[in-house]
């Protein structure tokens, strides 16, 4: 597997990815950070373990029915902390400067 597969919107999934695939689902997110909360992901290439991330879900209920549940949650959970610079688009000015560029289009100078 590459490094491309195991990486999704700034977060590489790494080893954990082939976890994900062998679990046996559905999976209880208690038995999930037992037996791997230590299992580590990378975040703008920090890394982290499982358990940091879904620290926050607080439903002890709470069962990932299928690997892309599992990783649906990951995804919310993670959040802005795996895109990176906030705002950075390598893709020329941002909205903010392209708002600016219309509206003085529009004006008209003298």
């Amino acid at each position: 597997m590459s490094d491309d597969d195991s990486r999704e919107q700034g977060v590489e999934f790494g080893e954990f990815e082939e976890t994900m695939e062998g679990l046996d689902y559905p999976i209880e997110h208690d038995e999930l950070l037992d037996e791997h909360g230590d299992d580590e992901l990378e975040l703008s290439g920090e890394p982290t373990t499982l358990a940091e991330v879904l620290d926050p879900v607080q439903d002890d209920a709470q069962t990932y029915e299928s690997e892309e549940d599992l990783e649906t949650m990951i995804m919310n959970m993670v959040g802005d902390d795996a895109v990176g610079r906030e705002g950075y688009s390598d893709r020329g000015g941002s909205a903010e400067s392209e708002a600016v560029d219309e509206e003085r289009d529009d004006q008209e100078s003298f």
